[in-house]
Order: C-alpha cells, then sequence, then structure tokens
C-alpha cells in the first residue's frame, strides 16, 4: 500500500465519523480553525515566503506571484472565509422531498454527505482553507493535494487545521494533505476508485484536461475562464469602460477575469479608445482584429489562439462584431462556459443574451468577476463548475451533498 492510499483510507475513516456530526459541534470546530489561522499568521507567512522567493527565482509570472502570495490580510480573509462557512446553514440532513405512497410507504429524500473529496489545485494556498472548510461543514472528509509553488504555504494551512481540529476532539485525517507534488502523485489520486468518492481539479487548463481525461474517479470539472464582455452598440460606454477595466485589471489571475473584449462595429471606432484608456494604467495589452487595430493602431495583432487563451494576465483579446447575434455566435465557439457579460440599453439584446448564451453565469451590465461564492451568498466556494452535471456555477456547501432515499413501512412487501 502506498503513502497516498494510507492517507486516504485514513481520510475514508474518518469521513464515517464526521458525517453525522450536530451542527453546532462543526460550528465551533470551523471558529477554532479560524482563531487558529490567525494566531498562526507569522508561521504561515514565513513559509510563503519560502514559496514566493522560490516562485521569484524560478521566473513565475507575475500574475501567478499575485495568486501565490499571502500576506497578512489576506490570512484574515481566509480566516474570515471560515467563519462565513460556520455561519452557514448546514446542508445535510435536510428533508428534500417527502411522499406517501398508496400502499402506506413513507418515502423520503434527505441530503447527505458525498464521503471523501480529493482536490488537486494549484498556486493559491488559500484553496486549502476554503476547500478544507466547505468539505468539513458538509460532512465530508478532504485530500488535498496542491501544486509544488505553494507546498510549504499549504502545509502549513493543512497543519494549523489539522491540530485545531484534534484539540476539539474531532478526527484531523478528515483534512489529510498530500506533500508529494510530482505529477506521480497526482495520477494516483486520479485512480483511487473506492478510496475518493469525487475528483476535482482546480487550476489551469492543463491540469483539468488531465484529470478529466485521466481520471477513473468521478470530477467534477471546475472551470477555465475565457469570459467575454461583449459591448452592445446601445451601451453606455462610460459604463461598458469601468466594467471592462474592473474584467480585466481588478485580478487578472482568476478564472472569473475577462480575456476578450467583443465590441460592436457601430460604436468600436468612439469605444475602443475609451477602453484603452481605461486600461492603460495596467500596461494591459491589447491583441485585436484588423478593424481593432485600424482604430487603435498600438494594438497587437490577434492570432486565432489568442482567442481561445485564458491568459490569466494583463492581455485582453479584441474581436469586433456585427450586432448581438455574432457576438453569441462567436462566445458559444470560444467560451469555456464560465461566465459572460453583455452592456447594453437595449432589453430585448438583453434577454436574448441571457437566454441564448451557454455558460454557468451570464451577465447584464456587471462585472464578471462576481462569479464568486462568497458574492452570490454562498460562503466561500470549492470552485466554479463548468459541466452541466451535478453541479454548475459557484460550488458552495450544497454542492458538496448527494442524497438518499429513506423509506418507512408497516410490513409493505411487494
Amino acid at each position: 500500500m502506498t503513502d497516498i492510499e494510507r492517507l486516504a483510507d485514513r481520510a475514508k475513516k474518518a469521513s464515517r465519523e464526521i458525517s453525522n456530526l450536530p451542527e453546532e459541534k462543526k460550528n465551533a470546530a470551523l471558529r477554532a480553525i479560524s482563531a487558529a489561522l490567525r494566531a498562526s499568521t507569522d508561521v504561515i507567512l514565513a513559509a510563503n515566503a519560502e514559496d514566493m522567493a522560490a516562485a521569484e527565482k524560478a521566473g513565475t509570472s507575475p500574475a501567478m506571484l499575485d495568486r501565490l502570495k499571502l500576506t497578512a490580510s489576506r490570512i484574515e480573509g481566509m480566516a474570515d472565509g471560515v467563519d462565513q462557512v460556520a455561519a452557514l446553514p448546514d446542508p445535510t440532513g435536510r428533508l428534500l422531498e417527502r411522499t406517501v405512497r398508496p400502499n402506506g410507504l413513507v418515502i423520503e429524500k434527505v441530503s447527505v454527505p458525498l464521503g471523501v473529496i480529493g482536490i488537486i489545485y494549484e498556486a493559491r494556498p488559500n484553496v486549502t482553507a476554503d476547500a478544507a472548510a466547505l468539505c468539513f461543514k458538509s460532512g465530508n472528509a478532504v485530500v488535498l493535494r496542491g501544486g509544488k509553488e505553494a507546498v510549504r504555504s499549504s502545509a502549513a494551512i493543512a497543519r494549523v487545521m489539522r491540530e485545531a481540529l484534534a484539540l476539539q476532539g474531532i478526527p484531523a485525517d478528515c483534512v489529510c494533505f498530500v506533500e508529494d507534488t510530482s505529477r506521480e502523485s497526482a495520477k494516483e489520486m486520479m485512480g483511487l476508485v473506492g478510496r475518493l468518492d469525487v475528483l476535482i481539479p482546480r487550476g489551469g487548463a492543463g491540469l483539468i484536461k488531465s484529470v478529466v481525461e485521466n481520471s477513473r474517479v468521478p470530477v467534477i470539472e471546475t472551470g477555465v475562464g475565457i469570459c467575454h464582455v461583449y459591448v452592445e452598440k446601445t451601451a453606455d460606454l462610460e459604463t461598458a469602460a469601468r466594467i471592462i477595466r474592473n474584467a480585466k485589471c481588478s485580478r487578472p489571475s482568476v478564472c472569473n477575469a475577462a480575456e476578450c473584449l467583443l465590441v460592436d462595429k457601430e460604436i468600436a471606432g468612439k469605444f475602443l479608445p475609451m477602453a484603452a484608456d481605461a486600461l492603460s494604467e495596467y500596461k494591459v495589452e491589447l491583441r485585436g482584429d484588423d478593424e481593432t487595430r485600424r482604430i487603435l493602431p498600438e494594438a497587437k495583432a490577434a492570432v486565432p489562439e489568442d482567442y481561445d487563451t485564458e491568459f490569466l494576465d494583463y492581455i485582453l483579446a479584441v474581436k469586433t462584431v456585427s450586432g448581438v447575434d455574432e457576438a453569441i455566435a462567436f462566445i458559444a465557439e470560444h467560451g469555456t462556459g464560465h461566465s459572460e457579460a453583455i452592456v447594453t440599453r437595449d432589453d430585448d439584446c438583453a434577454e436574448k443574451f441571457l437566454r441564448e448564451v451557454d455558460a454557468a453565469a451570464v451577465y447584464v451590465n456587471a462585472s464578471t468577476r462576481f462569479t464568486d461564492g462568497g458574492e452570490f451568498g454562498l460562503g466561500a466556494e470549492l470552485g466554479i463548475s463548468t459541466q452541466k452535471l451535478h453541479a454548475r456555477g459557484p460550488m458552495g456547501l450544497a454542492e458538496l451533498t448527494s442524497s438518499k432515499y429513506l423509506i418507512r413501512g408497516t410490513g409493505q412487501i411487494r
């Protein structure tokens, strides 16, 4: 038996012990975790400093360094996120349906934990706390396997959480952390059938593709975010400029950041200079089609691959289109089903866009950056699911449960 198999077996045992914990005990443990994270800020920052130094030496991009970097305020945000999860209603044991059959059988459908959730993620150490808190509150054990860039930070966070759980008399193994960041460890997790109930990848396109194509464990696909903002010809252009600036620049390294700007040709001559000015403070590199470059000669010529790339950086692909139908068709061809936005004052165009764009989140006159569990009122999230089975969009507590039927009879036979 391998080390990872032993770890998963321990998580499986812990999952049975915590699946029916009373809500008040879960909440007390989560509050203990948040207090421990705050008390361990210096320890976590020291581990993160080592990760940052190694990443900078390796030539990691500024956008990825931003994902990796922890500060005292980000750790406070992590702890706040755990407190928010504690404040949310317990998603397990809820009565979903109740039916009384003609033969007298009483059939109830109730929510239950998934069991053991495996998570493979990359350079965002905050995922460690968010994922563990959500899994614990929903009665699941979790096996976390972070990326090499953040392994020291993530391991430190996991240790703090495990110690806090143990002090509450709860099995520490409901939060397990894989310190081996080799490809072999990820491959092994994909084969833990019978030990993991579901596997969730969080990271770039390469990681997600590898897990989806190779895992023998059921996968919930969290999305690559090639998100579009379409500025329709009736749009308030100042509003549109604010939205694209926020969607692209507020945090370009996350999956809900805009990667492509679509502009109606009727207003491109007026709007594109406004957009370029709004993005200039962040030195956003624009890559546009011929019409865009005629209006903005400083833009680079876009190649076809630019419209299918999640840049996660201060780079924006730009395309001019001839109306809402072309914009919707372009999104259908190049989008990843994550988040799409239209800026318009035409109610018919807005409703058409909402109805016909196939994505987990579709916006009218708002930034794609709102696709987030906290912003949707779900508390912390485990990721943004872009698939259509089981969960779609921000995955909060409810999405980490399944269901079972409870049938009560009085001696009925068939």
